[in-house]
């Protein structure tokens, strides 16, 4: 008797989850803002930007359709830290010096992987379970998301602005901020609101960076005295082993 066919699963695959196809269109939208940036300084900022207002929907359909997947997270940060550092390449060609955007660049992806990492060490399921953190400044920016979301928000929305402003390539940053900071004007509301959000973002990078040499120092301290201890073990067992012999 001929077998029967087993049947398929109903389940849905998890690259064809609702937040990862949102993910995917961010992808898309991202190269093609980029690709117009330096011939259309009005499409560039608002497909930038819907890109970005995505990141806050693909969350929140995550959460509404169970959706939440590793997958998902990591399509999430990695388009995050490209869209971000790809900005940033841009702007350090638009603005005088360029090493402020670079070194910001770096502070950016390189706090994330710090805190990433340092997750992993500590053995925590999300790089957002900071509620054993003594510092209170990390605790409120991870465990209030509007906090957190206003920091983002305020990141991004300098830097769009920012490249929107560039006239030439021969502008220093401080001379375009404070040029516009003086006029009354939405953009120069839209500068002063930012700053904040923006300072603090780059504070949180830097105890991020900290929280990862703490972490990692406490990890090698344990490996150290775990080695020293197996050591001395062995030593025991052959001067043990030695004595035996003798007799």
């Amino acid at each position: 008797m001929a077998k029967k066919p087993a049947p398929r699963s109903s389940k849905l695959s998890v690259y064809l989850y609702v937040p990862n196809i949102i993910g995917y269109i961010r992808v898309l939208l991202n190269c093609l803002a980029f690709s117009l940036c330096l011939r259309n300084k009005i499409i560039f900022p608002i497909l930038y930007f819907f890109s970005f207002v995505c990141d806050a929907v693909d969350g929140w359909c995550a959460r509404r359709f169970n959706q939440v997947s590793t997958f998902g997270a990591v399509l999430d940060m990695v388009t995050d830290r490209i869209s971000t550092a790809c900005l940033l390449v841009v702007l350090s060609q638009l603005y005088k010096p360029g090493l402020i955007f670079l070194s910001l660049l770096a502070l950016d992806i390189g706090s994330h992987w710090f805190q990433m990492y340092s997750t992993f060490l500590a053995g925590k399921a999300s790089h957002k379970d900071v509620k054993d953190s003594t510092n209170w400044l990390f605790r409120a920016y991870y465990g209030n998301r509007m906090f957190m979301a206003y920091c983002c928000v305020s990141c991004e929305v300098l830097y769009l602005i920012l490249f929107y402003l560039a006239e030439n390539q021969t502008e220093t940053l401080a001379d375009v901020l404070s040029s516009n900071l003086q006029k009354i004007t939405l953009v120069s509301f839209l500068i002063g609101t930012s700053l904040f959000g923006w300072a603090t973002k780059q504070i949180i990078n830097v105890i991020q960076g900290g929280m990862w040499l703490a972490e990692f120092s406490k990890t090698t301290e344990s490996f150290m005295y775990c080695k020293m201890d197996i050591t001395l073990r062995i030593l025991l067992i052959l001067n043990s082993s030695k004595l035996h012999l003798d007799i």
